[in-house]
């Protein structure tokens, strides 16, 4: 009999790497991790500009304040999305505004995206939060159109699409106004990491929200700058600056990127070769230009007591994501009706995330396979 494994849904990578970046900034304190890990970010995704906040939930509330959002605008985001969107902007008596998503895609339906541009074409529709389930991207070139057309702040969303490249550029170098990334990609309570970033083409955008991240400080108050210990607070802000702990962990794990991507790859390709063909279990096409970051498979029947039977064997797994519209507080907010969005609501019932991240041996993963070959061949 197989011996039971533990299988997080999410565990770090981390080596040496790590380890020796991390003792470098306790031990020599004459140089800015924070700045070295900007500036390694903004390397990779050739970027003007890279700010580092605490999370992706922060880089959110961060650029909306940036943008200078304010009560009463409208923020258009996929009903499919995780919940740091809304959130942020309703912290600031703002309105989002929830599009469902396409069939045959967790991604907001761009059709619908447009129709309701169409009927709403107003000073009030702000800003559009767009976010990249999986890693999976959009058209961007019609959502960039789209956009540009009705006048509108692009903010994509990009926490699970780190690495991901459109016409062979990498997302957030592209035509968004910003870019928020994360670090822990999988949004898991297991991550050792939460740092977020905002990348923009836009020095106007990047300087207010450098401004706002560290209380709205003015440090160049002394005239003579002689006088470091001298501030003035020019506007309200937040206190959203990383560590340079945070910073020295994360500039090793930025250059494993490409590393992470490709054993996310290569997990998802043992996935479908050993899932194919599964009669409650459906599993998305595999793709080699795709990264990765979920892999979300779909049950045919009771979703919940599959994904229970996986965790008595030891496997967790997750959600992307419960649909805003379900959620307590949206859906009594703003008086949502459960069939609103209909998409999302039939993809709901049926999606399960399996773990996928570049800790996993092959060992875990057939693990993880045979057990939902075993599980499914008892399903009725």
């Amino acid at each position: 009999m197989e011996d039971q494994k533990d299988i997080l849904f999410f565990k770090s990578s981390i080596d040496d790497k790590e380890i020796s970046s991390i003792s470098d900034a306790l031990q020599n304190n004459t140089s800015s991790k924070i700045e070295e890990f900007e500036d390694s970010f903004k390397r990779y995704i050739g970027v003007n500009n890279a700010i580092t906040v605490i999370n992706a939930s922060a880089a959110i509330t961060l650029a909306l304040s940036a943008i200078d959002i304010k009560r009463g605008d409208k923020v258009i985001m996929s009903v499919n999305s995780s919940v740091h969107a809304p959130e942020a902007v309703r912290h600031f008596d703002s309105e989002p505004i929830f599009i469902d998503i396409a069939p045959n895609s967790y991604n907001i339906d761009l059709d619908k995206f447009e129709s309701y541009l169409e009927e709403n074409n107003s000073k009030k529709v702000r800003a559009a939060i767009i976010n990249f389930v999986a890693g999976e991207l959009v058209d961007l070139d019609r959502l960039y159109y789209l956009c540009k057309k009705y006048n509108i702040i692009l903010i994509e969303d990009a926490s699970s699409a780190l690495g991901a490249t459109f016409d062979d550029e990498l997302v957030g170098n592209l035509k968004a106004d910003m870019t928020i990334f994360s670090m822990n990609q999988a949004s898991s309570k297991n991550a050792t990491s939460r740092c977020g970033i905002i990348v923009t083409n836009d020095d106007e955008i990047a300087s207010r929200a450098r401004l706002l991240r560290t209380h709205g400080i003015a440090s160049d108050y002394d005239e003579n700058g002689d006088l470091d210990y001298l501030y003035d607070v020019v506007d309200m802000g937040y206190k959203f600056d990383i560590s340079e702990l945070e910073a020295a962990f994360n500039i090793a794990q930025l250059k494993k990127t490409n590393h992470f991507i490709g054993r996310r790859v290569d997990i998802a390709n043992i996935y479908t070769q050993r899932l194919s063909g599964l009669k409650h279990v459906k599993i998305p096409m595999f793709c080699e230009d795709q990264i990765y970051t979920q892999f979300i498979v779909e049950i045919g029947k009771n979703r919940d007591a599959f994904a229970r039977a996986l965790k008595d064997e030891g496997i967790s797994t997750g959600l992307h994501y419960v649909p805003l519209h379900l959620l307590t507080y949206y859906k009594n907010k703003y008086k949502l009706k459960i069939m609103a969005y209909p998409n999302a609501l039939n993809s709901y019932g049926k999606i399960l995330s399996l773990p996928i991240y570049a800790a996993m041996t092959d060992e875990d993963v057939n693990y993880v396979c045979d057990k939902i070959i075993e599980i499914e061949s008892q399903w009725v």
